[in-house]
């Protein structure tokens, strides 16, 4: 990680304080930006969005797809979390501390936006960011590209009806078509153009495609900043109302990166999989595609919103909670190597000894 990625926080944390401070001295200037919309799209967020997103997607080579037949355990592991296990466990968790455990303390009118921000968070796997962290853990780089290029082209079908489906078991009204139009504006557009750019780049070689990412690299933050400083422009004055919102929200996205990424990891560890794949498997399932997540929890509720606060806390506590995670599974190597023994591999390879 370069020295920008491992202080993301902190950067995080100054964006809080200045879109706070600059909302409270120019309100007028950001009632403004706040207006310029097109079909409920606000336009500067939507560009600064983009420009967040599509570097990232550029990243991905879905050429890679056909690698998956390479790590079967590993990428059903992978499938399993991100799609069957961490959507439904985070709904229930902003359930239960959402509505129940700390409802006296979060405000009665944003608790359903609460679930829903919570909720989208959950709902799209890490896509960038975790080939940084499959790197820390000396991940099998292969492998982690073909899982972050099959997750998402799952997403591009899956995202809509997941979200949908469980805003509905919440009793969260669904906006279709605007969750529709932010699929398509946050997903599927960014992807043919990021793919279209990867193409072209490629044709004028593998270190033209590289130096480009490089230059680029550092408007994906850019923008994640910026757009920070303006949705805590709009959110500051609920936020000094209430500090405590932060910290409560924290929670059951805390609990969600443990509990998918301890799963994750001992799933693999009883497959037989290689560490070298448990890790990076373990990551996607526990990191979110925040960027997505802020996207669309501002079409969909609002700048204002209590959804958009919810997935920007995903953000302020993605990258300690996942250095933390590293650091557990890097440490845990000899403790997981010496247990796949009880995997369904080794019991094989025992047979066949025996054969």
């Amino acid at each position: 990680m370069n020295r920008f990625e491992r202080y993301l926080t902190l950067w995080v944390g100054l964006c809080i304080v200045a879109g706070i401070a600059l909302g409270q001295v120019f309100p007028t200037l950001f009632q403004a930006i706040a207006a310029m919309e097109l079909a409920r799209v606000n336009l500067p967020v939507g560009l600064l969005i983009w420009i967040m997103i599509i570097p990232m997607l550029i990243k991905v080579d879905f050429a890679a797809l056909h690698q998956v037949r390479q790590h079967v355990r590993g990428i059903g592991v992978t499938l399993f979390v991100n799609w069957l296990v961490k959507p439904f466990s985070m709904a229930l968790l902003a359930w239960l501390f959402i509505r129940h455990l700390f409802a006296d303390w979060l405000p009665a009118a944003e608790l359903d936006s609460y679930v829903a921000g919570l909720i989208l968070l959950a709902a799209a796997p890490c896509t960038a960011m975790v080939f940084v962290w499959s790197r820390l853990t000396d991940g099998d780089p292969l492998f982690t590209l073909s899982q972050v290029a099959l997750n998402d082209s799952i997403m591009l079908l899956a995202f809509a009806p997941l979200v949908g489906l469980l805003l509905g078991l919440s009793s969260i009204s669904v906006p279709w078509e605007t969750l529709l139009t932010s699929v398509l504006l946050y997903i599927v557009l960014p992807v043919l153009l990021a793919q279209w750019l990867r193409r072209r780049l490629l044709r004028q070689g593998e270190a033209r495609l590289q130096a480009v990412m490089a230059a680029i690299g550092p408007w994906s933050m850019a923008a994640l900043l910026a757009t920070l400083v303006l949705l805590f422009a709009f959110q500051g004055q609920a936020i000094l109302r209430q500090p405590l919102v932060i910290a409560l929200l924290a929670v059951p996205i805390l609990i969600q990166v443990v509990f998918n990424a301890g799963l994750a990891y001992w799933l693999n560890r009883h497959l037989g999989e290689q560490h070298c794949v448990a890790c990076p498997s373990a990551l996607i399932g526990a990191s979110n595609f925040f960027e997505l997540a802020v996207a669309a929890a501002i079409s969909l509720f609002g700048f204002e919103s209590g959804a958009a606060l919810a997935t920007v806390v995903g953000v302020l506590i993605e990258v300690p909670l996942m250095l933390a995670v590293v650091k557990v599974v890097n440490a845990s190597k000899g403790w997981y190597e010496r247990g796949l023994g009880r995997g369904p591999q080794h019991e094989t390879e025992i047979n066949r000894e025996r054969v």
